[in-house]
């Protein structure tokens, strides 16, 4: 049974998607001030935080970026219907997926268990000592570990499984639909900058290539592609 954390400053609202998630199979804790949900995040164990942007104590942007600092457990961040930079803000803090409010509780569930099959041990991430190597570029698929010339890097679930695909396709176009679907469990919106924000972050975190190119190249309107050196 997956443990997770709502974190809302709507006691109804709350009691709601618990009452519903609850009878979905989840055990769901919720606190509805930031500061506790920190607290409960860093002291306890879950499967995924779900986190409103907009709480009393500590907003969510505070408690995801104090989060990152400790722990790397998957996070759906909440916004207000139409705020768009609130979402990728949360993505620049390293959240791995987000969901506009209000929003329907079976369509919360879909978006907690996508997060969730993207995050979990692939069977390719079982065999011992498994790494995978591009160039100065070393992923281990047991540890899901990044380095870059010897230089650990620390990445989210989502980042992790985005480089990876690239990676196994290095030097091959991997469209951005297949790449969605694939890393992030869903299709893309029109206007989801979701994936972009991602690659824009394994570009920042990962550096370029040591000929100063980038190690993730855009194709114009058909996806992205990891540069073989």
């Amino acid at each position: 049974m997956n443990h997770l954390l709502l974190a809302d400053d709507d006691p109804v609202l709350c009691s709601m998607l618990k009452r519903y998630l609850d009878s979905e199979g989840f055990h769901v804790d919720t606190v509805h001030d930031g500061k506790l949900a920190l607290q409960k995040a860093l002291t306890q164990d879950y499967d995924l935080l779900a986190l409103d942007i907009s709480m009393p104590g500590m907003n969510g942007f505070d408690v995801l970026r104090s989060l990152r600092t400790y722990k790397h457990t998957p996070v759906l961040i909440l916004t207000a219907r139409g705020e768009s930079h609130d979402s990728l803000l949360g993505f620049e803090l390293g959240a791995d997926d987000y969901l506009a409010k209000p929003c329907d509780p079976r369509v919360l569930e879909a978006h907690i268990r996508a997060v969730l099959r993207r995050s979990a041990p692939h069977d390719s991430d079982k065999g011992e000592g498994r790494l995978v190597s591009v160039g100065d570029l070393t992923l281990d698929c047991v540890t899901r570990g990044v380095l870059v010339n010897g230089r650990s890097v620390t990445l989210t679930k989502t980042e992790y499984n985005i480089l990876s695909l690239l990676v196994s396709k290095a030097g091959q176009v991997f469209v951005r639909d297949v790449l969605s679907e694939l890393a992030l469990g869903r299709p893309l919106g029109r206007y989801d900058r979701s994936l972009d924000v991602h690659i824009s972050n394994l570009r920042r975190k990962l550096g370029p290539l040591p000929d100063g190119r980038e190690r993730i190249t855009s194709i114009r309107e058909v996806g992205y592609r990891y540069l073989k050196p």
